[in-house]
């Protein structure tokens, strides 16, 4: 049995599966093992791995190159997030939340950024959360390469203990692949890709907005220059991405109390993912109002960063917060989410909604958003079921 380590020690099939001796592998043990007869291609870093991941996967599919992939998120062109290939190419999200990343061996390897994130894991120390990433590198072979955005004040911190060959992405002029003149129109990015191994510049057109996305382009890039990937292909196969679900997933204009608003979900989580999304969607609709239903995720997280996510929180034109999603853990002393609403209104004028659960949503929200509001469903845990809601609840009415 496989058992990834989202799975607690009380669920009944792992119980069973120790009453009758049979074996458990983790889940990051068993990906190690697939990964070790292939040529592994693995995305790690605290944010962005699951757009990465799938980026990189549309290009080796549109290049015809039929890899195995492993994604955290369900693409959307397909509705699936893993599938089995012919090729020897596995691309794979690497964990750092349980430093079972530290199993991989891969040939190439991907970091996004490094924040501070599960540091119980890491004993609550930064230093031993950036000397994992620098492990991650060294397991590469000394003929691989890491990938990593050198913009990043996390990546930067280890950029001079790891003794693997660089491929280093993003906004500034000395990165080995760089975007340049970034323009957008709609829900739809343009920009140039400066690209220092194929000694050329070209432009992107891909259906994502946000800067963070564009930096997970230019990560995806910088893999598939690796593999000497046909620019023309790398085009086509960004033009035609489709996204992740979850991931600023736009579910179109819905008819609430007869005003009109768009609706996006996503599964932002962490306090620098809102400031992220926030951004994006801000600048894609200058105009208009962002109405936010927010689902913490974790007492422990939220303990964690309660004045990051009160800052990031706080940038919201109107808010809907419900009960912290568990996880699995044990709620703690004051950390709820009329706490985290209290600490909002001592540093703005907005004033948070507290409820206890989705079917609540349908309630208040009504009496809460204006015409042209864009309306964004946030958070990992059992949020994701909203939108679906809202959309069947709303959409045509």
């Amino acid at each position: 049995m496989v058992v990834s380590s989202a799975i607690s020690d009380n669920n009944p099939e792992l119980i069973k599966a120790h009453e009758l001796n049979i074996p458990t592998v983790p889940r990051a043990e068993m990906l190690a093992e697939i990964m070790r007869f292939r040529f592994g291609i693995a995305v790690a870093g605290t944010h962005g791995k699951t757009t990465t991941t799938s980026l990189i996967t549309h290009i080796l599919n549109v290049a015809k190159l039929d890899p195995t992939y492993i994604i955290g998120g369900i693409l959307n062109s397909s509705g699936i997030n893993a599938k089995l290939g012919e090729s020897d190419y596995l691309i794979a999200e690497a964990d750092e939340s349980d430093a079972s990343f530290l199993h991989l061996q891969p040939m190439l390897s991907v970091i996004t950024n490094i924040d501070q994130d599960h540091m119980a894991t890491y004993d609550n120390d930064y230093h031993k959360l950036t000397d994992a990433f620098v492990s991650f590198t060294s397991n590469l072979p000394f003929y691989g390469a890491c990938i990593l955005c050198a913009d990043d004040t996390g990546v930067q911190d280890i950029l001079g203990d790891i003794h693997r060959p660089l491929v280093t992405y993003g906004f500034n002029e000395g990165s080995d692949v760089r975007a340049t003149n970034i323009t957008q129109q709609d829900r739809q990015m343009h920009f140039d890709v400066v690209c220092k191994k194929y000694n050329q510049s070209f432009c992107v057109e891909l259906n994502l907005i946000g800067r963070h996305n564009i930096l997970n382009t230019l990560a995806a890039i910088g893999v598939a220059c690796e593999l000497d990937i046909d620019v023309g292909i790398i085009q086509s196969a960004l033009k035609t991405f489709a996204g992740v679900a979850r991931r600023l997933d736009y579910h179109g204009t819905l008819n609430i109390a007869e005003q009109s608003v768009a609706l996006f979900d996503d599964y932002g989580h962490h306090p620098n993912e809102i400031n992220a999304v926030f951004e994006s969607l801000y600048n894609t609709y200058q105009d208009r109002r962002l109405v936010v239903i927010f689902q913490p995720h974790r007492y422990s997280r939220t303990r964690d960063l309660f004045d990051d996510f009160a800052r990031a929180l706080s940038k919201a034109d109107a808010l809907i917060l419900l009960d912290i999603y568990p996880a699995s853990e044990q709620p703690i002393a004051h950390i709820n989410s009329g706490t985290l609403a209290d600490a909002i209104r001592q540093r703005s004028s907005l004033d948070p909604v507290v409820i206890k659960n989705t079917d609540e949503v349908l309630k208040v929200l009504p009496n809460i958003i204006q015409n042209n509001d864009v309306v964004l469903t946030l958070g990992a845990g059992d949020i994701h079921t909203l939108s679906a809601l809202l959309t069947q609840e709303y959409a045509g009415s």
